[in-house]
């Protein structure tokens, strides 16, 4: 809302070079073309700072991870309704779908990661405050444990996938199959659960 209210918003979250490119109707995404290996290096690196940014940040009484969280959904939206208001909806959505099934995920477990690391922070409750901290830490690094593996295949798909030219309807079936995939993992049964049914 805030984006379609105050166009200089926009502007100041994206950059004068995004927001050019969109003002032409091209993808900022065309870049990757050509420099696949290196852009996909680069991309897992930025995508595992953010995780552990919003992971890490849990400790400074969880204002770091939600920082993070909120400046990346922010920035999300905003690049959603410049790429519609230019009629570029198609082009941004089908370029986040493959990579975005796993990577989007990634970043949310993280915050939640993040914000389990705070509670131990701030809320010790029966337990000394370092014995607090030290099990939110160890249940919050099992719920990220995870994540690595899953930001190497996202990268690796937005390095050389993603902004290939391959049909839209491929690229949303890759990223809903992932995303499947994903969610089946995460709430598949566990493992004793399974032997004591045996």
């Amino acid at each position: 809302m805030l984006t379609l209210a105050r166009p200089e918003f926009m502007r100041h979250m994206l950059g004068p070079e995004m927001v050019e490119t969109i003002d032409r109707h091209e993808m900022w995404t065309h870049s990757i073309v050509g420099i696949e290996p290196q852009a996909s290096s680069m991309i897992m690196t930025n995508n595992l700072s953010v995780c552990f940014i919003a992971f890490a940040g849990g400790i400074l009484f969880g204002l770091l991870t939600v920082w993070s969280m909120f400046y990346n959904g922010l920035l999300l939206g905003v690049i959603g309704v410049a790429c519609q208001q230019h009629g570029m909806a198609l082009d941004l959505w089908s370029f986040v779908a493959p990579h975005g099934s796993l990577e989007l995920p990634s970043i949310i477990l993280s915050g939640a990661a993040g914000l389990r690391l705070g509670h131990g922070v701030l809320f010790p409750g029966i337990y000394r405050w370092g014995d607090s901290i030290a099990q939110a830490g160890v249940e919050a690094a099992r719920l990220v444990s995870g994540i690595i593996p899953l930001l190497v295949v996202a990268g690796t798909l937005e390095g050389f996938f993603s902004p290939s030219n391959v049909p839209v309807w491929l690229k949303f079936t890759v990223g809903g199959s992932l995303f499947v995939l994903l969610i089946s993992w995460l709430f598949r049964p566990p493992a004793n659960q399974n032997a004591s049914a045996q």
